[in-house]
């Protein structure tokens, strides 16, 4: 039986406009009429007798609210039950689709405007500045001349070292005692998941040597730091004998407002974080540890010095942290001023600065510097000891002293007298540095990229994954509608109209089901669990039943898991019958969303390493589709998997190092990456390891079942 809707007109007073009577058209179902399923209307239609006679006139913009306002339709589920009224989303969504080309094309200006390596090129980037006023208004005078006093501690605790070997703890202890440094000594050991084949430990034991210098001016509530590393062999041996300089000549002024931590640590990293974690009573990564008997105020800035030479031609600065955090920019420009002051030459990831003025030498340097602060951030391990500092909100730099073939050379004085100006200069510090970047890409020492030049080709580019359409490139050029690659704006909106019944529906697809989707989506995050976990915990049983050791069976399971997952969800969809066309439709968008869930935390905690899993996985990601010729896509998908993507990373990371590999040597390298990237998870907390496992592989996985959909 039809319906008839009979309307009821009401004339009333609006409490907000007293004499304008609204006129108010309301549908109203007949008594007699059969039970249907609920309708619900848009908000009453309200029309101003004061405006009727004004309705033939047009006014500004009409149109466009008249187009994304809509008719009055009934309220509809979207996909998978959401509920979606087709009034603004649908007409805006109806509008992004025909403005998809003009989007898409400035999307991609925009983004190859804005990647890294343009925003070093053009226009040429600012100039770094100091931001904080306590340190940017005058320079300090320098009056220490540690040189010859530096060389001869370093002498001195070389053959103690060798003595001993190792570090001399009750040479050191005694020595910072005669110099008037209150002295503790903190023991710790740690026992690593696997051995660790670059250094060859597997149960580490080891003591750090700390001195205070406590403030004679304040309290101690605020305290800076010098930390030496103590290496094996004769490494470190001058910064060690520059610290115990430095702690001496700072012992006899008066003006310290802080107090002076002079840390000496064992076995590099382990070391280094056995201390903070003790010094800030925590446990991060279940090292044994002796605690710290004795503390200084909270750590406003550290500096960690290598030195193995008794004279340097340069001093290399490192700024990368631990998941690729950064200190504030003013300590970096803090320390750059002062080598511009007294002449010493200062380079940054093993470049001289480039030539001043657009060039084409200097911007070819100036993007290999970037390259490589990229490539490094990205790793998400610590360039230096000072990267595990910015976990604890404290800002550090790591400065290492080089010595090569160039005629000016510079004795340990120089470099003392740098250390002294930046702890003064730090020392009238009222507040943390606060007031410059603490998000940045360095294309040189005397330039900067800020956050809001680079961001923004990130988040276009996750607007080209949601609009781009790359068919013309790589499809077969087949018209189906099926074998044209939509992209995730297009497949919401073919998945509304199928829910709607708008849309023709295959034979044998049962409309609203999901359970096509949950073997793919299981299997593929399974895959990553088992790639995150299995590798380190299954190594025992792998050595016993292969003749290789733990650190190679670890790498080796690694990889066997990479390989076997990317066979498990091809054949996961033939379980269950009735997907079709729906079927991938809605797994391809569950993977574009995934994915781009990952690459927007991923600008917010690592933009480098967002970057370039953007830059990798957006493109195969818009293109794939099933049907068709496979195989370009095939390749495509293989080509920018993040084992792939990691391999080409050292390769290219050796090419702007000016050191090129070859295939075997680049290998033994990616090797050495995986083995040190899960050490890096389990002794430090880096983050690389889970993000590609958890995150970045099963999104390809996804992708490479819907690639394979029948």
């Amino acid at each position: 039986m039809e319906r008839s809707l009979t309307t009821v007109t009401t004339v009333g007073t609006w409490p907000w406009n007293g004499d304008c009577h609204g006129i108010v058209t309301t549908p109203v179902v007949p008594a007699h009429t059969p039970l249907a399923p609920p309708l619900a209307w848009r908000p009453l239609a309200v029309q101003c007798p004061r405006s009727l006679s004004r309705r033939s006139a047009p006014r500004p913009g009409r149109a466009l609210r008249q187009r994304l306002s809509g008719l009055a339709v009934p309220c509809s589920a979207g996909p998978w039950g959401c509920c979606r009224t087709r009034s603004a989303g649908g007409a805006l969504a109806r509008l992004l689709l025909q403005l998809n080309s003009p989007l898409c094309s400035t999307a991609r200006c925009v983004t190859c405007r804005g990647s890294p390596g343009s925003c070093c090129c053009l226009p040429w980037p600012p100039r770094t500045y100091l931001s904080e006023n306590a340190m940017g208004s005058t320079m300090v005078g320098e009056g220490s001349d540690l040189g010859a006093r530096a060389l001869a501690l370093a002498r001195e605790f070389g053959g103690h070292k060798r003595k001993a070997g190792g570090m001399p703890v009750a040479w050191l202890e005694q020595a910072m005692f005669q110099l008037g440094l209150e002295v503790h000594v903190q023991p710790f050991s740690r026992t690593l998941p696997f051995p660790d084949e670059a250094h060859e430990r597997y149960l580490v034991r080891g003591t750090n040597v700390f001195g205070v210098l406590r403030a004679p001016r304040a309290a101690s509530t605020e305290a800076l730091l010098l930390l030496v590393p103590c290496s094996e062999g004769s490494k470190n041996n001058q910064a060690v004998g520059l610290l115990l300089a430095l702690a001496g000549y700072c012992r006899g002024q008066v003006y310290w407002a802080k107090d002076l931590i002079f840390l000496v640590t064992e076995h590099d990293l382990l070391g280094t974080q056995a201390w903070l974690e003790a010094y800030h009573d925590v446990n991060l990564t279940d090292i044994h540890s002796g605690g710290v008997p004795g503390r200084a105020g909270a750590i406003q800035a550290a500096l960690a010095l290598e030195l193995s030479s008794d004279v340097v031609t340069s001093v290399d600065v490192a700024v990368e942290g631990l998941n690729g955090q950064l200190p504030n920019l003013d300590l970096l420009n803090l320390f750059h001023s002062f080598c511009l002051k007294s002449g010493l030459l200062c380079t940054f990831q093993g470049k001289l600065p480039p030539p001043e003025g657009p060039s084409g030498p200097g911007y070819a340097q100036s993007l290999r510097t970037l390259g490589l602060m990229v490539l490094g951030q990205a790793g998400g391990g610590p360039g230096g000891a000072h990267g595990l500092f910015l976990r604890f909100r404290i800002e550090a730099l790591t400065l290492r002293g080089i010595n090569s073939f160039r005629q000016h050379k510079f004795d340990l004085g120089v470099l003392g007298r740098t250390l002294e100006g930046m702890f003064r200069k730090l020392n009238n510090l009222l507040e943390r540095l606060h007031q410059s970047y603490f998000l940045y890409l360095l294309p040189s020492l005397s330039r900067f990229v800020s956050i809001g030049s680079y961001v923004p080709a990130l988040a276009l580019l996750l607007l080209v994954l949601a609009l781009e359409d790359f068919g013309g490139v790589l499809g077969s050029g087949a018209p189906s509608l099926s074998l044209t690659p939509p992209h995730a704006l297009d497949l919401w909106m073919r998945l509304s109209r199928s829910e709607e019944g708008e849309g023709e529906t295959p034979p044998g697809e049962a409309r609203g089901s999901l359970l096509w989707l949950v073997p793919p989506v299981l299997v593929s995050w399974g895959a990553g669990t088992a790639l995150y976990l299995l590798p380190v915990r299954g190594q025992a049983v792998a050595t016993q039943h292969f003749p290789v050791g733990e650190a190679e069976a670890v790498v080796l399971a690694l990889i066997g898991i990479y390989v076997a997952g990317m066979a498990l969800p091809h054949s996961t969809h033939r379980a269950l019958s009735g997907g079709g066309q729906r079927g991938w439709m809605s797994l391809k968008l569950v993977a574009l969303l995934a994915l781009a869930l990952l690459l927007s935390c991923l600008a917010l905690l690592n933009f480098s390493l967002g970057f370039l899993l953007g830059a990798t996985l957006v493109p195969p990601a818009a293109a794939v589709r099933p049907g068709g010729n496979r195989l370009p896509l095939a390749i495509l998908l293989v080509l920018t998997t993040p084992g792939v993507s990691l391999f080409a990373a050292v390769l290219l990371e050796r090419e702007l190092l000016e050191a090129p590999a070859g295939l075997g040597e680049a290998w033994q390298r990616f090797l050495g990456a995986l083995g040190q990237g899960l050490l890096q998870e389990h002794l430090h907390g880096a983050h690389l390891s889970p993000l590609l496992c958890l995150g970045a592989y099963p999104c390809w996985l996804l992708l490479w079942n819907v690639l394979f959909w029948k």
